[in-house]
């Protein structure tokens, strides 16, 4: 049994929080070796077998994309709320009491936009599972080093920081 186990440690939000609680008592499973740290590795559609097997107390998701990123809003739904609620019931499974997710500022089911109604739907989903404790954060723009492509979103906070006239 872990103390906790994160998955999404390789994205912006997952590597600050290893970096701030570091490895100790804290399990990464990912999808690919994780730099400078062990990590189990394995295809996403096995997460939940092994998050159950694993028996963390604590289940940490930092899993997340963007529509952009996946391709389709059908990719998206996977990762945002499909994965998120395999992994979520595998912790369930392994007797996980608390989990913390990172969602998003105007998360709603009832939201006309395709993303907010995704994270919101998901946090539903969570709910019902039916955790001691289920902590959602949900943050605004997240701004950071990033692996991959810049992002609209980050080229518009940066543009205004420079420029107060924007």
């Amino acid at each position: 049994m872990s103390d906790a186990l994160i998955v999404g440690a390789t994205g912006l939000v997952g590597r600050a929080v290893v970096a701030n609680v570091g490895a100790s008592g804290l399990t990464i499973l990912a999808r690919r070796e994780v730099a400078g740290h062990s990590a189990l590795v394995a295809p996403p559609e096995r997460w939940g077998d092994m998050i159950a097997a694993e028996r963390p107390a604590v289940l940490i998701s930092c899993l997340g994309t963007t529509i952009r990123q996946a391709g389709s809003q059908a990719a998206f739904r996977a990762v945002d709320h499909d994965l998120i609620m395999a992994v979520a019931r595998g912790a369930r499974a392994g007797g996980a009491s608390r989990m913390i997710v990172v969602s998003s500022v105007g998360a709603s089911a009832k939201s006309s936009n395709f993303y907010l109604r995704t994270k919101g739907e998901t946090e539903e989903g969570l709910r019902a599972l039916g955790f001691e404790r289920l902590d959602i954060l949900r943050p605004g723009l997240l701004t950071g080093d990033r692996e991959g492509p810049a992002r609209l979103g980050r080229g518009l906070q940066w543009s205004r920081r420079r420029s107060p006239t924007f």
